[in-house]
């Protein structure tokens, strides 16, 4: 049962986008998903209670009554993780203990890039992370813009490889807001998107 996290201490860099879409995609292709949210804003798990029960079933975390303790429904097979801004200390070492695969979301400006390149400098700096497949998403990225240059020369700079580039479209806000996902829509609606995935989804089933 892999465990995918998504990442970045920074806020605001599209974690929840990335993890509900990417439930999503494994929903849809037929596996028992579980999405955890362990951000205190709780957007994920509040996008899940708005999923219509008609789409493709992705899971929450199941509560043991005597311990309070969480953990996946049984019969799980993947299992996506948003977690909070801030991550680092305990917090981080506890996620890198249960992780298989880390994708790190970032937006191409300076205070994500740098945030992003301290992000993995640290996580060098666990034993755990070493065996954990980890890849970095380019989340709202502006084709044909400086800002999409500069993303490009820094990740080529590190030991992490870029696996995709999400465009910025209001496809994801319209979507979310209804639960749903691209997997959910007809794809006419939202091919150009689709396509952009599809090396995501090949990395993580690699």
């Amino acid at each position: 049962m892999p465990v995918i996290a998504i990442a970045n201490p920074k806020g605001g860099v599209g974690k929840s986008t990335l993890a509900t879409n990417l439930a999503g995609a494994l929903a849809r292709q037929g596996h028992a998903v579980m999405l955890g949210d362990l951000d205190r804003q709780q957007s994920s798990r509040q996008w899940l209670a708005l999923r219509p029960p008609a789409a493709p079933v992705i899971t929450n975390w199941e509560i043991r009554e005597d311990t309070g303790q969480v953990r996946p429904p049984k019969g799980t097979t993947h299992v996506v993780v948003d977690t909070p801004a801030g991550l680092h200390d305990k917090k981080l070492k506890a996620l890198l203990n249960l992780a298989d695969l880390m994708l790190v979301p970032l937006q191409p400006s300076l205070f994500d890039i740098q945030a992003t390149h301290a992000f993995l400098a640290e996580l060098r700096g666990h034993p755990r992370a070493a065996r954990i497949r980890i890849g970095l998403v380019g989340m709202r990225v502006k084709d044909h813009t400086i800002a999409q240059e500069r993303l490009q020369e820094y990740v080529a700079t590190l030991p992490a490889p870029m696996v995709a580039t999400i465009r910025d479209t209001q496809n994801y806000v319209h979507l979310a807001a209804h639960g749903l996902t691209l997997w959910d829509v007809a794809p006419s609606r939202v091919e150009r998107d689709l396509a952009q995935w599809e090396p995501l989804l090949a990395w993580v089933a690699a």
